[in-house]
């Protein structure tokens, strides 16, 4: 009989043993989950956080030292004066400027008539006063662009940025703020 005792403790023991091997099972899936839950917590709250800190204090912040207002992106003291400049500014025009094109041995021409605009309080006087020179400047300017000089897509931009620049020299100071082109005609 101690033979028999002796052989149902085992059986016992490993009738134990796959119960508690069933009780562990759905310790590591819960534990899978914990594991990750840190993981997913950060995925979702930090582009909250970052949203939040850009848009209450780092834009705030910037527009504070930039001197910009808080109702818009444009200082305060440059929208004045653009307002102040777009009252006064006063146009000449230039019309019918007449030029052989580059590099077609005058078999192809450019006519172009322009408006210069500017602030200043005698600008009307001052460009009457030069405009022979003025005339003179940009006919030079624009004689010396070919074809595909005046085909490119910025080339307008490229002819206003030359005249101002070259407009201004002949007037003395910054008193040419743009050059609108009111006709631009290649034969």
């Amino acid at each position: 009989m101690a033979v028999n005792r002796m052989e149902s403790a085992p059986r016992q023991e490993e009738a134990a043993a796959p119960a508690s091997t069933e009780a562990a099972a759905p310790a590591p899936a819960a534990s899978g989950f914990k594991t990750w839950l840190p993981l997913i917590v950060t995925a979702l709250v930090m582009p909250l956080i970052a949203f939040a800190m850009t848009q209450f204090v780092l834009v705030p912040q910037l527009k504070k030292s930039l001197g910009l207002s808080a109702a818009s992106a444009i200082p305060v003291k440059a929208k004045e004066s653009k307002q102040a400049a777009d009252a006064k500014r006063e146009s000449v025009p230039m019309s019918k400027l007449l030029v052989n094109v580059a590099g077609t041995m005058g078999a192809r021409y450019l006519l172009v008539s322009l408006a210069v605009a500017g602030s200043d309080a005698d600008f009307k006087t001052k460009v009457a006063a030069r405009d022979p020179q003025m005339r003179d400047f940009a006919c030079g300017v624009l004689a010396t662009k070919t074809i595909a000089d005046l085909e490119k897509p910025g080339a307008r931009n490229v002819i206003r940025s030359e005249l101002i620049s070259g407009f201004n020299n002949i007037l003395g100071g910054s008193l040419v703020q743009e050059i609108y082109l009111t006709e631009f005609a290649i034969q």
